[in-house]
């Protein structure tokens, strides 16, 4: 029964768009419709989890065609958590967008919609061509957003960002597409379930895949292929910024961590890579961070820098290792968009967020400075947030592992992570309450002395980066319970077998 309903988290949304195509332009109806369809989304992603509390899986093919031709959908706990939070995520970026004027566009809630359906296929799919599918699906509501959304006249930056992201995903794909080529060419079919361990055991099947994982690497912003992440992010608006680096980057993990379990089986010869690469991400990515201007441009390196550390623990693969990777996406979902939310109120209301043209904040905006306090010090990995708690449990993991080196670098990039931070919260949260007269991103500052002390940022535009610190300080406290279904999404990782036999079934 649950399998036959997942093909409605791609549907619904879709039919909704298109409905709302034909509406005309009326925003209230557009937003109602909106977070009422990503809520319901979010709400049976939620029971999703519940139904794999003790692991198991299940499929079905659309249409009922034969195993072989249909799309096969599947679930188990990994896909069900991801589902879950990438819709906590859309609705507090829509609530944002709502809040800062900027899903009045007209086609925003459209374009939302569709990017929904593109995130539920990519996180459902069993099959490698519809994996591409449902990324292109995903992406080319993004374009659209990704200028729709870009603060007032488009600037030279903005367009040169737009240009790069297109650019990027438009290569990344064809890679990804060549790959999947590859694979059935030598593997004879791009069903996940029909490909199990097929890489262990074939070489030539194993160059194919990697193929795939190489796309994939690209559009998560691993080093070296890391670079237009840092351009691109911070030239639209912070709610698409917070948007993207819930959904874009972490959908690519979600793919990289299911393929190698299944495909490869978890093969050990491959492992050494990528303990290498993802060590290397961690570190020139914060150190990106460090040498940023602008608040954005610090968080976007650190998504970098953080895609290090969650990719370690597939690198790990180690039930343990596991654990703490998925562990660690969500919690990195939830306190990266609260930062890049926090920090877009600041930019939104104040037309900034240049280091350097805002001062005392946190005595203007006492309610997004604890937020953003809250987020930073669980980026870093401070207790009693969950951050410690996923760094935690990935250094010990690594230890376990015999990667001492990696956990070594760890270590020191979160201190590198906290002090980065710092440099945000002296630079405009810190100080004498100041803000700059009229300023624009790219203008020298003139900071001039205000006397009006009452709150600028509605409650509305500061909600969405309230609940999401809260949640990460829930996460924190009450680890056990997430520890515990990571552990369960982690369980049929290392041994995909009931996550293989839904889709023969299906």
């Amino acid at each position: 029964m649950i399998g036959s309903l997942l093909a409605l988290l791609v549907a619904v949304p879709l039919v909704a768009a298109g409905v709302l195509m034909m509406t005309g332009h009326r925003p209230r109806l557009h937003a109602t419709v909106l977070l009422t369809i990503l809520i319901g989304s979010t709400g049976s992603s939620a029971l999703l989890v519940y139904a794999f509390a003790d692991g198991g899986a299940v499929a079905h093919g659309v249409g009922s065609w034969p195993f072989g031709i249909a799309i096969p959908f599947a679930a188990d706990m990994f896909a069900a958590l991801m589902l879950t939070v990438t819709g906590l995520l859309a609705v507090t970026c829509v609530v944002f967008a709502i809040a800062s004027r900027k899903a009045s566009a007209r086609f925003f809630a459209p374009l939302m919609l569709v990017l929904l359906a593109g995130v539920n296929g990519v996180l459902l799919t069993a099959d490698l061509f519809n994996l591409f599918v449902f990324i292109e699906v995903m992406l080319l509501p993004s374009y659209g957003l990704f200028v729709l959304a870009a603060q007032g006249k488009a600037a030279l930056r903005q367009i040169a960002g737009a240009r790069l992201y297109v650019t990027l995903n438009l290569l990344t794909s064809t890679i990804f597409l060549a790959g999947v080529g590859f694979i059935y060419g030598t593997a004879g079919t791009v069903n996940l379930a029909e490909l199990a361990a097929a890489a262990k055991a074939d070489d030539t099947v194993a160059i194919a895949v990697l193929v795939c994982l190489f796309a994939l690497g690209i559009k998560a912003s691993i080093v070296p292929v890391h670079g237009w992440l840092a351009r691109t992010y911070p030239a639209t608006s912070p709610a698409i910024t917070a948007l993207f680096s819930g959904l874009h980057t972490k959908v690519a993990i979600y793919a990289i961590y299911r393929i190698y379990a299944v495909v490869f089986d978890g093969d050990t010869r491959w492992l050494w890579i990528g303990v290498l690469i993802f060590s290397a991400t961690m570190i020139i990515g914060v150190f990106g961070a460090v040498g940023a201007g602008t608040t954005r441009s610090i968080l976007a390196f650190h998504m970098v820098s953080q895609i290090g550390y969650i990719l370690l623990g597939v690198a790990l693969f180690t039930e343990a290792g596991l654990t703490a990777g998925i562990f660690y996406l969500l919690h990195h979902m939830i306190v990266k968009a609260s930062l890049f939310l926090s920090t877009g109120a600041i930019e939104v209301r104040y037309g900034t967020g240049t280091i350097g043209q805002l001062s005392g904040i946190a005595k203007r905006e006492p309610v997004i400075a604890v937020a953003f306090f809250i987020a930073a010090l669980s980026l870093a990995g401070l207790p009693p947030f969950s951050g410690f708690v996923a760094k935690l449990s990935l250094i010990i993991a690594s230890v376990d592992a015999g990667q001492i080196a990696a956990a070594v670098v760890m270590l020191l990039v979160s201190l590198i992570t906290l002090l980065s931070m710092l440099k945000i919260w002296s630079g405009v949260f810190w100080g004498k309450d100041e803000v700059a007269d009229g300023g624009q991103l790219g203008t020298a500052p003139v900071l001039t002395a205000t006397r009006e002390k009452t709150q600028r940022v509605g409650a509305l535009l500061a909600a969405p980066a309230v609940l999401l610190a809260a949640i990460t300080v829930g996460f924190g406290l009450g680890a056990e319970l997430l520890l515990s279904l990571s552990q369960t999404a982690a369980a049929g990782l290392a041994d995909p077998t009931a996550y293989i036999e839904a889709v023969i079934n299906s």
